[in-house]
């Protein structure tokens, strides 16, 4: 069994795209969350007709890997080489498309659960590009690398993503209580809007050259956010303003990341105190982030009491094996 965060990403998403970074490095500061992907791996019982079960939001029983409609199940397992009989079994804190990073994290926790049923242990980059190959060059999907990098490692960490693929990993090494202090003035909304990525990105992607200024300018908060929190002070009102530049910014990447109603609950937050925020992931739902100090957490709250709050608190923790037999 294995266990593996969900993340927020402050600033620098988009940059992570290769339509981005082949062309000028991307940079994306991001920390993994307190909300989790469980994976479990067994060998399937013989007395079963199907050689193979799933279990996820719905159940697939077939009896060969070809046939299994999870494309990252069904690739994870071509990769890794796992003959059936086998049994798998997922499931999540959080729904699927929240913005938070739960595909890659499935991937990243698959591949760690059947590295571990191979009897191997493999290191975070390697889960993590190993997971970047499975959706990005087999499934094709039109994503980054962000999500895998930060399911993989945990904690909270500056991504550099270079020409030619290859991904550094600066970790924040916060002072004491900052990380903290910085949880308790965060305050996160779901909007019950679960989005297909790929629609979005696909749209982002196209866009690349002629957004170029404002991925730069987002790339740069990524720095920007790092020298913020280096200084160990987190000055809540600043980051609140640089995570709203960076909203506004994405915002302009693609028609389908916002709608009226993110636009208007998003305007309401800020009305009721937030210092700034943005909507977590590519866009078009999921969950909604706000910088509140607490004494303005009550108003925020009753501003957005239509949307169900989600609590978050840092994961210092990437993908890890929780059991093994």
């Amino acid at each position: 069994m294995t266990r593996t965060p969900l993340r927020v990403s402050f600033c620098g998403g988009g940059t992570d795209l290769p339509a981005f970074y082949e062309g000028n490095h991307g940079a994306v500061l991001s920390t993994a969350i307190d909300k989790y992907i469980y994976v479990t791996i067994k060998k399937h019982g013989e007395v079963f007709n199907e050689r193979i079960r799933i279990n996820y939001s719905h159940s697939e029983q077939v009896q060969t890997i070809e046939e299994i409609k999870n494309e990252i199940a069904r690739e994870c397992l071509k990769f890794m080489k796992v003959d059936p009989p086998i049994y798998i079994s997922t499931v999540g804190d959080m729904p699927a498309s929240t913005g938070l990073g739960g595909s890659s994290s499935f991937a990243v926790g698959l591949l760690n659960a059947l590295h571990a049923y191979r009897g191997e242990r493999v290191s975070a980059g390697q889960l993590a590009e190993e997971a970047s190959y499975i959706e990005i060059d087999r499934l094709n999907q039109p994503i980054g690398k962000q999500d895998q990098y930060a399911a993989a490692f945990g904690g909270m960490n500056l991504f550099c993503f270079k020409p030619g693929g290859a991904v550094t990993v600066e970790p924040q090494r916060l002072a004491n209580g900052t990380l903290t202090k910085l949880f308790r003035n965060l305050l996160a909304f779901w909007t019950g809007h679960q989005r297909d990525a790929g629609a979005v990105l696909t749209e982002q992607k196209a866009n690349t050259m002629s957004k170029m200024d404002a991925l730069l300018r987002m790339r740069d908060q990524a720095y920007r956010l790092q020298k913020l929190f280096g200084n160990g002070s987190c000055d809540l009102q600043a980051l609140g303003c640089l995570l709203d530049e960076g909203w506004q910014l994405k915002r302009q990447l693609a028609s389908t990341i916002t709608t009226n109603d993110i636009d208007a609950w998003y305007d309401r937050a800020l009305q009721a105190g937030s210092f700034g925020g943005k909507l977590c992931g590519a866009g078009g739902g999921g969950v909604l982030l706000f910088v509140v100090p607490p004494g303005r957490h009550a108003g925020v709250r009753v501003a957005l009491s239509s949307l169900r709050e989600v609590k978050v608190g840092p994961e210092v923790h990437g993908s890890q094996v929780l059991f093994l037999e």
